[in-house]
């Protein structure tokens, strides 16, 4: 069982109010499960609603990670959460992935597409052995995951690495999967134990 969970998302104040509940209630479900969380350190966008349905809880610990560039009032807030400032995006990054037991991605952008796509690829690449959920609300990344098939599909990776991440649609889904993950090897003819 993991401890506690990376979560990146979304900082955008412009979506649907449909996705502001749903992260509320992830950080909800995540903190009734005892889970420490690390995320990005923002009060905004689906971050800051995931931290406030933890927070709302009771009891749960929860960690932002903030570039010193970022660190600005209005973006971050130390009255919810344990604040780490890192120098740049890629000590932040780097943070979160040794501190975390596990990764969650819900809906987001660039940077969100960024930060697991490189989790995704250490994981290949045999740099760490932890749960990836990628949240698929809303069918969010139905577009991106069609995308994943087809480096499948058409031999871009090999098939085992199917298994690196776990796709569901509900947050107590992914709090289950979360719960119960047992790390397991993918092996290839390039990469050996």
């Amino acid at each position: 069982m993991t401890n506690s969970v990376c979560v990146f998302c979304s900082s955008s104040e412009d979506l649907q109010k449909e996705y502001y509940d749903y992260a509320e209630r992830f950080g909800k479900i995540l903190a009734e499960n005892n889970f420490t969380i690390y995320h990005g350190g923002g009060i905004i966008g689906l971050m800051g609603a995931m931290m406030r349905g933890a927070y709302r809880q009771g009891g749960a610990k929860i960690i932002g990670v903030v570039p010193e560039k970022l660190h600005r009032e209005g973006i971050v807030s130390d009255d919810m959460q344990e604040l780490v400032v890192t120098e740049d995006m890629k000590e932040r990054k780097s943070y979160l992935r040794e501190h975390a037991d596990s990764f969650a991605i819900m809906p987001g952008a660039f940077g969100t597409m960024d930060e697991m796509f490189e989790i995704l690829t250490l994981k290949q690449l045999k740099y760490h052995n932890k749960a990836i959920v990628i949240l698929n609300f809303n069918h969010f990344f139905d577009d991106m995951l069609r995308q994943m098939n087809k480096f499948f599909d058409e031999g871009f990776t090999i098939n085992n690495y199917r298994t690196t991440y776990y796709v569901c649609e509900t947050p107590e889904e992914a709090v289950e999967y979360l719960k119960n993950y047992k790390p397991t090897h993918v092996y290839d003819k390039y990469l050996k134990e």
